[in-house]
């Protein structure tokens, strides 16, 4: 039961959420440190992440028993509706009132990306892009978020454009991966729209895009050498994911990108505190 609720809420995913928080308050305080308001913040985000990511299982039911049938722990029948509506409602408490032991602007913040999230499968996922946007928006905010903990919100501008960045070049290849259930239900998704190797080139396109901004980006804003070093492991990650997706093939895809953002984690931290 344990490990349906963590693939539910996406255990590893809220790992990196709760990483990037922290990544965030590091590059912003320019020293790793552990105030309370980081903490609290980092609990408010995974918090954040774990509702989102369960109230996209339960809107996307129909979707799943076509692409993931057995490991959806929904669709499998491992975790109950009520459990999830459960974890949506008191997630969004937690959520809340940790952002609140932090700030009023970290209570606004808190707010705007569980409303995205609530808003996502039922009106904007059917959108074509915009869901893709609004995910990739929020989905790359932690590091904005412990930069605001600590107040000096403008230290987690950078981190949060190179992460957004890279989570809606992913978001696209999950839509490839996604095509026959979102097809099923009548979505309006890019590979369904231009087809799947057109979506797949946007993707790699977007993606080779992000290495010379993940350049430009922290060169502007400061970024010590050691940011540059460490960052040329998560650009060959990236261009190893685009030269895939240019070849028509997702396997994997998500893998290096998830770990293209880890390290440009610890590269932008390396970057400011070194």
């Amino acid at each position: 039961m344990t490990r349906s609720l963590l693939r539910l809420v996406r255990g590893p995913n809220l790992l990196i959420a709760a990483a990037g928080v922290f990544a965030g308050g590091w590059i912003a305080l320019r020293a790793i440190g552990f105030p309370k308001e980081l903490l609290f913040a980092a609990i408010s985000g995974v918090a954040i992440g774990a509702v989102g990511n369960t109230w996209n299982d339960l809107r996307d039911v129909a979707a799943d028993r076509v692409n993931r049938p057995g490991t959806r722990p929904l669709v499998a029948g491992q975790v109950a509706r009520g459990t999830a509506d459960l974890i949506v409602f008191s997630g969004t408490l937690v959520a809340i009132a940790f952002a609140g032991l932090v700030s009023g602007w970290q209570v606004l913040a808190a707010l705007a990306a569980l409303a995205v999230m609530f808003l996502y499968s039922p009106l904007l996922k059917p959108t074509l892009l915009v869901g893709n946007l609004a995910v990739a928006v929020v989905a790359g905010s932690p590091p904005l978020y412990g930069a605001l903990a600590v107040w000096v919100p403008a230290a987690g501008v950078v981190p949060w454009v190179l992460a957004a960045w890279l989570h809606l070049v992913r978001e696209v290849v999950k839509d490839v991966e996604d095509e026959p259930g979102d097809r099923a239900i009548g979505r309006r998704t890019l590979p369904i729209v231009v087809g799947r190797r057109p979506a797949l080139v946007v993707a790699a396109g977007v993606g080779l895009l992000f290495i010379p901004a993940s350049l430009l980006l922290p060169r502007n804003a400061g970024y010590g050498g050691a940011y540059f070093l460490i960052a040329l492991l998560a650009q060959m990650a990236v261009l190893i994911a685009a030269t895939w997706m240019l070849l028509g093939r997702v396997e994997r895809v998500s893998a290096f990108l998830k770990a293209a953002m880890v390290i440009g984690l610890a590269a932008l931290v390396a970057g400011k505190v070194a």
